[in-house]
């Protein structure tokens, strides 16, 4: 299994944000999680296709596009033509998950499915086969900063085990109030791909990045 760093650039400094971008691949972080809010799923509102469109060139890391979006299946191909290598969407922002799964695919994407942090690990089963990854909030979306809510931990396994039960090679990507001092319990958990905004961004994104890598490298 192969353990990813996605830094999320809605903790990073705009103003540089290619600079810091390029600092957190030069370190070892192989996505850069792209988190879009449209004020109606979630009550923020961040950004969208043309910020995608403005910094796919900026490092050649995996574009990991986290729309928190009302019927996200509207904008897929536009975030495909932006630059998205990855769309992950969530499950309880569709009215046919499936189909939206699916377009996905279609486009040529990696699939990401993601649930918030009250809704149960069962949900995500009937999709599993669909996807490339399940992506299990540790916080309710919509603002960074916030605390890591302990229960993920016990959602994560079950998530982990089902994919065991059904033999499938599916990633379990975990986001929100994750820093140095618990991403080894996310980990231990059977997380693989680990988002972080506020610990990569805040301070020396070089180092930070760093340190996350080396914790990372001792799982594989």
């Amino acid at each position: 299994m192969e353990y990813i760093l996605a830094p999320s650039i809605l903790a990073a400094d705009f103003k540089t944000l290619g600079e810091e971008m390029k600092k957190t691949e030069e370190n070892g972080a192989k996505y850069i999680h792209f988190d879009v809010m449209d004020g109606l799923f979630v009550p923020s509102i961040s950004f969208g296709m043309p910020v995608l469109a403005s910094i796919q060139n900026a490092t050649s890391q995996v574009m990991d596009a986290h729309l928190m979006i009302q019927e996200p299946i509207r904008y897929i191909e536009a975030f495909q033509k932006a630059g998205a290598d990855m769309i992950t969407v969530h499950l309880e922002a569709c009215e046919d998950v499936k189909s939206t799964l699916a377009k996905i695919r279609d486009c040529g994407m990696k699939v990401g499915l993601s649930i918030c942090p009250e809704t149960p690990a069962e949900a995500v089963k009937p999709y599993l086969e669909n996807v490339d990854m399940i992506l299990v909030m540790s916080v309710h979306p919509g603002f960074g900063g916030q605390k890591f809510i302990p229960e993920s931990l016990d959602k994560i396994r079950m998530v982990r085990e089902m994919i065991r039960e059904k033999d499938l090679s599916v990633d379990i990507q975990v986001d929100g109030g994750i820093y140095l001092s618990n991403v080894r319990e996310v980990l231990d958990a059977g997380a693989n791909v680990i988002v972080a905004g506020s610990a990569v961004f805040k301070g020396d994104a070089a180092q930070n990045t760093k340190e996350f890598m080396e914790i990372l490298k001792s799982y594989e």
